[in-house]
């Protein structure tokens, strides 16, 4: 997010890992958590960012993948005005998951 110095990006995406951490660190993969898990990552996330008064529309998306051997792949693309809107993403894995959030501020 253009508007956010590096300072403020650093704090950001250290604050999503340690929610992530938070959330599933100290846990292993159990699909019937899956979805209580992403939506806490992702609330906790939204949260803190509308809580930083930005004139920012968000979006947060969470992965969470079951380390399986498989590969996982992901990739964005957006149409926007680069000296305003932004993105960034976080990648955290333990010993039996992948987790990948992306946060886009418009």
């Amino acid at each position: 997010m253009e508007e956010y110095n590096s300072g403020e990006e650093t704090s950001f995406l250290l604050f999503v890992s340690q929610c992530i951490e938070g959330v599933i660190g100290g846990t292993d993969y159990n699909q019937s958590k899956i979805n209580q898990w992403t939506a806490s990552i992702v609330e906790h996330s939204l949260t803190h960012l509308v809580k930083q008064g930005r004139p920012f529309k968000y979006i947060v998306n969470c992965t969470i993948m079951q380390k399986s051997g498989a590969g996982l792949h992901t990739a964005n693309s957006c149409y926007w005005d680069t000296a305003t809107d932004g993105s960034c993403t976080v990648r955290w894995e333990n010993r039996t998951m992948y987790c990948v959030v992306s946060v886009f501020g418009l």
